[in-house]
Order: C-alpha cells, then structure tokens, then sequence
C-alpha cells in the first residue's frame, strides 16, 4: 500500500511539473493566410517568446516568399493547406489572415482537432457563420477568440476604468465611437488586400464592417453585453473609383434603454483616426488615440475642468493579442464576460453589423429586442 501511494504521489508531481514546464513554452500557433496586412503584427510580436510560429498556410508563393525576405523564415514553413500545416506541425493554434469569410473555414478545419482559434476582427462575415463557428468552438471545447486594434490601446482601458468602475462622469448617456481612414486604395494596402477588403462577399462589406466593428465591439463592452433596443443605419459610396463594390461610409446608431450610440466607420476620413468619446450624467472621457485620454467634469452650463492623461503600454500579457491568446488557452488568464476578445461580445457584434447591412438597404429602423 505505502509503495503505491508513493508511485501516485510521484506521478501527481511528474504530472504537475511537466503541466509547468509545457506553460513555460511558446505556444505553438500556426499562421492561416497572408493576404491581410495585420499579418506583420504577429511577425513582430513573435520574438516577446510567448508564441512560436511553427508554419504558415498560404497558397500564394510569391506572397510567402515576400514575408519570409522580410522575417528571414524558411519557405518550408509554408503549406498550401490548412490540413497539411496540420499534420507536420501539430499546432496548438491558430491565428486567421485571410479573408473574413474564410473564417468559418479556419474554425471547421481546427475546431474539431481541439486546435484554438484568434481572428482578426470582425468574427465573421454573417451571423450565419458566426453561429456555425461558436456551435463548432463549443462543441469541441476551444477557445475562439476576435482581436481588435484598439483592445491593446491603453486609453481603452483606462477610459472603462474612469467609467464603470471610479463612476467619474456619471451613468453613461451617449457614447461616439470613430474610426477609419482615407480609404484602402488611398493608404496603399496591397493588392492582395486590396482584392478582398473591398469585395463585399469575403470582407461582409465595406467601411460598415471593416470599421463599424471597432465602435460595436466597445459598445457592448461599456454596456455589460446589452443588446441594444434597435438599430438605424446609412451607408453610402463616396469613392466610386476606389470601392465599386462596397459603400466607403457608414453612420450606425443604436438605442438602448437608458443610452444612445453613435458609430462612424469610414474610409473618407481626411485624417486617420481611432477614438470614441463617453458621455455621462456629469462629464465626458475622451480617448484620443492610443495614449492621450482628457476627462472634462462639467461645471455650470459650459464649463469644465479638465484632466489630461498621457498613458503608457499596459503590462504583459495584456498590451499584446498573441501573449495574452496564449495566457488564455496556458490557463493564466480567463476573460470575463463581453470581454472586447469574447465570442460573446463577437456574437453581438455580428448581429449588430448585420442589422445595420438591412437597415441600410431598406431604410428603416431595425427592431433587436
């Protein structure tokens, strides 16, 4: 009996000290397309050693062979198939570099592998899609995560901080949320992302999704996952020349119980931008950009006091997508609900664009609730 309790206590021990040393290692992640440029994101963020790139699907060889001059890879880490990268590389996740349609695919291919799944925003294309990827996650129990520019700004945070939890300008009234910039053809994105950025079947459509998704992602956010009450929404095409086949302009607004939004996506801003401002019963936050935040606490009828904030990065593993993916699937970090990376925070998101597609088209008010 004494012997066998030691050989439990040894293999409890072994068990847990290998369970230390495989949290210790890179997370092993594959790389799925290279046609969208945010690509360059995980190139970089590689050498921090919280990830490992251990091969690469892209079809496209002179594509690939651009990023491996560039991140001095070797090509042999490049697969034609999503399949291939699988078998030699036995990847714990992937991150999804494609086009938004092809999401689905990425999640059918390694859902039922057990292999995690990070896209870029916005989740999908369509609700449609979005519910065959979170039934496909759920089944097969990995995590499906969406990342966004501006989840990594510390204004972001600081600016939800100020809010809900210090309670600084009051309940929230009214929330503006902007984003975008002169156009895809006009910034000088590649032809590769140029081809399906502005294709409204694989990108969902045009500035509406391509930005609209940032200010509904933080939208659901501030508002704890509430869906909003209804949805109205214009869009427009302003560059003919340059996007043919999507609208470049988009106003979103939703209307909750007790609060109003605003969500300007657009390629037509003559100056890049990133911000969203906050409203409450006694002030307004303002997160500028990624580091200037300024709160003006309301005195008389347009006066204020105000306070200006240079912010500096968050901390490991939260100013990174790939680092903190990776403290999610180790087990070091559980997202709360409506987290900005959540899939139910993305689920909404979805719904929300897709209501404002119609909305759009049919000139009229779309009822959520």
């Amino acid at each position: 009996m004494r012997n066998r309790l030691l050989l439990i206590l040894c293999l409890v021990l072994f068990g847990a000290d290998l369970q230390s040393q495989n949290a210790e290692e890179p997370l092993r992640i594959g790389v799925i397309g290279l046609t969208h440029t945010h690509v360059h994101w995980i190139f970089g963020s590689e050498p921090r050693g919280d990830i490992q790139i251990v091969g690469i699907v892209e079809p496209n060889r002179e594509l690939a062979q651009r990023y491996a001059d560039q991140y001095n890879f070797s090509m042999d880490k490049v697969y034609d198939t999503m399949d291939a990268l699988f078998n030699n590389t036995n990847p714990e996740a992937v991150t999804a570099f494609g086009t938004i349609y092809a999401h689905l695919e990425v999640v059918e291919a390694a859902a039922p592998r057990g292999i995690h799944v990070m896209v870029e925003k916005p989740l999908a294309v369509s609700l449609e899609h979005a519910l065959k990827m979170k039934a496909l996650a759920q089944k097969h129990g990995i995590h499906l995560l969406t990342n966004y520019e501006t989840t990594w700004y510390p204004t972001t945070h600081k600016a939800y901080e100020l809010v809900k939890t210090e309670n600084r300008i009051g309940a929230i009234r009214k929330i503006m949320v902007h984003d975008g910039h002169k156009g895809p053809k006009k910034i000088g994105v590649n032809k590769e992302f140029l081809d399906w950025l502005t294709d409204p079947v694989l990108n969902g459509g045009g500035a509406e999704f391509d930005f609209g998704c940032y200010g509904a992602n933080l939208l659901t956010w501030f508002m704890d996952g509430q869906r909003p009450n209804s949805v109205t929404a214009i869009s427009t095409q302003l560059q003919a020349e340059n996007n043919p086949k999507v609208q470049d302009e988009s106003i979103i607004l939703l209307q909750y119980d007790d609060a109003v939004a605003i969500i300007q996506g657009s390629w037509n801003w003559p100056i890049g931008r990133k911000d969203m401002e906050i409203y409450g019963l006694d002030g307004v936050v303002y997160a500028d950009n990624r580091h200037d935040l300024r709160i003006r606490i309301s005195e008389g009828y347009d006066g204020y006091d105000e306070q200006q904030l240079k912010l500096e990065e968050r901390a490991a593993p939260y100013d990174d997508p790939f680092a903190l993916f990776a403290a999610v699937i180790r087990g070091e970090v559980e997202l709360s609900a409506y987290d900005l990376n959540s899939l139910e925070n993305n689920m909404l998101v979805v719904e929300i664009l897709e209501a404002a597609k119609e909305s759009a088209v049919l000139n009229k008010t779309i009822d959520l609730n």
